[in-house]
């Protein structure tokens, strides 16, 4: 045999090879199909084709996800709003995303776009905004159910976001403004309210304390005249002054000597010192009005 149908021989064996053997990756699964008829599913790992008899496709496994482009939504009370969404979904049967649907990908966006325009045009506009679980939820059991003969299990939809006319924008701005203005005059009004309070409590607690000072004068200045009436009626009924009795005096004496209205002293005979000290005192007294008369 010549050389050069060898390596021409050896260049198709070769070709050959490389399109008999292939390699299915850890997320994948191929479906083997023979003379355009599927024969079975492989699992990841080295898998031999007799081409071109055999074929063989390749499905990811994976989840995955579709962007549902912007597209305006008309709602219950007539408002436009405009949403955008996307969809994760991953295959669980090979066989049937193949054979069973010819393009999942635009049929899930078609079939998206169409129930979430349902969901959407059953909900009022204040619905819509404050109710995103509710509507994910709606379209992921609608578009499970859907998809669920092409083997396709539908993981959650999320809506990105929905966004109403520019109008209804500056109106809701202007509410949201007028409510936090509200909420800001009732603190205020509510923080003078309580510093009102407050100042009422301490006003008060300052009377009361006042008042009870005053009561505890009053108290000690009844105690002491009780006590010294006590002395007085103590030193006439038992006929003979005590000590108390006689300082009490010399207090009131020394008093009125200052004021220059006592003229005479009387205490008992045992009080000498006392009765030398307060003339001493009344001496003094009267040298300085002398002195002031010159």
């Amino acid at each position: 045999m010549p050389a050069g149908i060898t390596i021409l021989l050896i260049f198709f064996a070769v070709i050959y090879l490389l399109q008999a053997v292939r390699v299915v990756r850890q997320h994948e699964r191929g479906l083997i199909e023979t003379l355009g008829r599927y024969t079975r599913t492989v699992p990841p790992g080295l898998v031999v084709i007799f081409p071109p008899l055999q074929r063989i496709r390749i499905v990811d496994m994976r989840e995955q996800v579709i962007d549902v482009p912007p597209q305006d939504v008309i709602t219950k009370d007539n408002v436009v709003v405009t949403v955008d969404a996307v969809i994760y979904f991953q295959v669980i049967d090979p066989f049937k995303v193949v054979y069973e649907v010819s393009n999942f990908s635009l049929a899930s966006l078609k079939l998206a776009q169409t129930n979430l325009r349902n969901v959407i045009g059953d909900m009022e506009l204040d619905q819509t905004l404050t109710s995103r679980e509710k509507i994910n939820l709606q379209l992921r059991q609608v578009l499970d159910e859907a998809t669920d003969k092409w083997g396709v299990k539908i993981t959650r939809v999320e809506i990105q976001k929905i966004d109403p006319p520019k109008d209804i924008t500056d109106a809701m701005s202007k509410q949201m403004k007028a409510e936090r203005e509200k909420r800001a005059m009732i603190l205020e009004a509510e923080g003078v309210r309580q510093s009102a309070i407050l100042k009422a409590e301490g006003e008060k607690q300052s009377a009361i304390l006042t008042a009870e000072g005053k009561a505890e004068a009053i108290k000690k200045v009844a105690d002491a005249e009780k006590y010294q009436i006590e002395i007085v009626y103590d030193a006439i009924h038992k006929g003979r002054p005590t000590n108390d009795l006689i300082a009490i005096k010399y207090l009131e004496t020394l008093q009125k000597i200052a004021d220059g209205k006592a003229t005479k002293i009387f205490l008992p005979l045992e009080s000498s010192g006392v009765l030398s000290s307060i003339a001493g005192i009344r001496e003094l007294f009267n040298n300085k009005e002398e002195k002031e008369n010159k």
